[in-house]
């Protein structure tokens, strides 16, 4: 099995294992893995710019498209979500209609898309890595969303710590397994080399400013407060 598959496979393991021991979250879980996959569709953007993983078929190098993208971005998204409500009870309540027209929700659509409207001018107009565009959309938007629903901070800054930290672990292990992956499939040359514990730096980056991105995205979408 390739690197990339059985990462992503792992990724999705650990999706099943939260699906099935915390029913009360599945809903979103679901929710938010089906709206997270298709950008999966994403990877050329990202291949050969950022990295050139091993895929079925070598599939992304010869197209820039995988399967394994699709599969990761489902895993993620649901885990992303979630994360937060795995370690700490809540509750959602749906926002009354008086609470939802507070003046700070005026913008409420343009923080929703704030990532997209962020990525696509630094992504065309710039010569920044996709990586370092698409980390810079995340943060935007997470931040965006921390002003139009601060009740969400809270779940937004340990939401993104707690993505970081399972990451971090998932991705040493794997490491462990396939030492030499990450100077044979990342493109360290285009971006700032680093390496934390045999992680590329931009990795870490991601899981970051994607867990704050995505932990909150169900409810502010969906117009919940957590309890």
């Amino acid at each position: 099995m390739n690197p990339w598959l059985a990462f992503s496979l792992i990724l999705l393991g650990i999706w099943f294992v939260i699906f099935l021991a915390r029913s009360l979250v599945r809903k979103e879980m679901l929710w938010a893995s089906i709206l997270t996959a298709p950008f999966g569709l994403t990877e050329p953007i990202f291949v050969p710019a950022y990295w050139n993983p091993p895929s079925l078929f070598n599939l992304a190098a010869t197209t820039g498209f995988d399967v394994e993208s699709i599969i990761f971005s489902f895993a993620v998204g649901g885990i992303g979500a979630v994360l937060y409500e795995t370690f700490i009870k809540t509750h959602h309540v749906k926002m009354s209609q008086h609470e939802r027209g507070s003046s700070r929700h005026r913008y409420h659509l343009w923080a929703l898309l704030s990532p997209l409207i962020t990525f696509i001018p630094l992504y065309v107009f710039t010569s920044l890595n996709p990586i370092y565009s698409a980390s810079i959309a995340m943060i935007t938007g997470a931040t965006a969303a921390t002003l139009c629903r601060p009740d969400l901070k809270k779940k937004i800054f340990l939401g993104s710590l707690l993505f970081l930290a399972l990451y971090f672990v998932f991705f040493l292990s794997f490491n462990l397994f396939y030492p030499g992956l990450v100077e044979q499939v990342w493109n360290l040359q285009a971006i700032s080399g680093i390496l934390i514990a045999g992680i590329p730096l931009e990795e870490l980056m991601f899981a970051l400013t994607f867990g704050a991105l995505w932990s909150s995205y169900y409810e502010h979408i969906n117009w919940y407060r957590i309890l």
